[in-house]
């Protein structure tokens, strides 16, 4: 078996399994998890129909560059999204099985291990980027989000030494956890030392139809090359899904967009690869990207729940404004993510997901010193993931505000 298997770190979600083993919650308590980014609202109706419609078309072989309609739909939505001005469907566009699989599928078509290969990620950050690094024999190097920078990373503090070792980076936004945005100087500045130091720009960008501001739409990473008159793209992919924004996880269908050259490379890596989207999924991914009224009416409800829930916890909860994506990351009182998550759990029969199960700890940074105080920057807050209905996600947060407060009368936060 492949050695590099043995460098992969546990999921999140394992060792959440394992922190809450031989805890028993209050049964009169239903059980109420804010820990997995799965939507729950109702999926978008109408690519369902589409789907349904078209599935005969699993008869057929799909080719890998997708259909030119489905990478039509796609282009004509990223330019008025994004004001592009112009994105080639037959060059700069790739349909993809989701985001997940695409960016490790990028990472192991674009690292060259022949030579230093560091992928710069955010932490704390998707495990994805980690395990597809380090499975392309790449070394992570841990860009700190913390509270001081604006939850998102300083690339003004790494050296140019480091930067000439890297070959990929790795942006998120919005951000999971911290749903933090990245402005458009700091992508212009990224595509800079990306001309400088010659390496990717890869932004995981599927939460960019999420946001709390309706007049205020996430930037993205395409969006700041077009404003350099950089059509080409040269250096900058980025990745989006369905799956948060038309509440279609299981459609499994996303796209890959920007430098033709990147997207003709692992177009090739994709037809060894086998992983081409079924006809019906496209046509039902052409219908989902076509329409905008559903994807305005789920904003509408996500700001409806993070209202409610920021009204219940801002008393007794320190957590940044929330800008984009559908997570709270607040700092939970005594500073122990997993006792807090643990002992909530154990009275309330809620679930959330430590911070520092999805950061590392910065003993040594990658840079050639220490890192900042070695600790790990998702260590003392918890990642809510609010995507159930607003009441469920309300009598949720009531619950996790009641535990707080009980302990603040005792003394102890958990």
């Amino acid at each position: 078996m492949n050695p590099d298997l043995d460098a992969l770190k546990p999921y999140p979600f394992e060792k959440l399994a394992a922190l809450k083993a031989g805890v028993t919650p209050p049964g009169h308590l239903s059980h109420i998890p804010l820990t997995i980014g799965e939507p729950q609202h109702a999926p978008f109706e109408a690519a369902l129909d589409t789907l349904v419609a078209h599935r005969h078309g699993m008869a057929r072989y799909p080719a890998t560059a997708g259909t030119a309609e489905l990478r039509g739909a796609i282009a004509a939505w990223a330019t008025r999204r994004f004001g592009l001005g112009d994105l080639d469907p037959a060059t700069q566009v790739l349909p993809v099985n989701g985001t997940r699989e695409a960016i490790f599928a990028f990472v192991q078509a674009a690292l060259d291990r022949s030579r230093p290969a560091k992928v710069a990620v955010p932490n704390p950050f998707y495990q994805i980027y980690e395990g597809a690094t380090l499975l392309a024999g790449g070394q992570p190097l841990y860009l700190d989000c913390r509270a001081e920078t604006g939850f998102r990373a300083d690339i003004e503090a790494v050296p140019a030494a480091t930067w000439r070792e890297v070959q990929i980076v790795f942006v998120c936004s919005p951000g999971n956890p911290t749903g933090a945005v990245t402005p458009l100087s700091e992508f212009e500045r990224l595509i800079a030392l990306a001309d400088e130091h010659d390496f990717l720009i890869a932004s995981d960008e599927c939460y960019s139809e999420l946001y709390l501001d309706e007049a205020a739409p996430p930037p993205g990473l395409l969006e700041a090359c077009a404003r350099l008159g950089r059509h080409d793209y040269r250096r900058c992919l980025v990745f989006h899904s369905l799956s948060k924004r038309s509440n279609l996880p299981g459609l499994r269908s996303g796209f890959v967009a920007g430098d033709a050259a990147l997207i003709a490379a692992f177009k090739r890596y994709r037809t060894y690869h086998g992983c081409a989207m079924s006809l019906p999924i496209q046509h039902a991914s052409i219908t989902a990207w076509s329409d905008e009224a559903h994807v305005r009416a789920n904003r509408d409800a996500y700001r409806e729940t993070f209202a409610a829930v920021t009204d219940i916890l801002a008393p007794v909860m320190s957590f940044p404004a929330p800008e984009a994506s559908f997570y709270l990351w607040p700092a939970v009182p005594g500073g122990d993510d997993e006792a807090f998550a643990r002992a909530l759990y154990a009275e309330q029969n809620v679930s959330v997901l430590p911070g520092s199960y999805m950061g590392r700890p910065a003993s040594d940074d990658g840079m050639g010193r220490p890192g900042q105080d070695g600790t790990n920057p998702g260590a003392g807050r918890v990642r809510l993931a609010l995507v159930a209905e607003t009441a469920a996600t309300r009598e949720a947060a009531q619950r996790i505000r009641r535990f707080i407060e009980n302990f603040i009368e005792r003394g102890s936060a958990c």
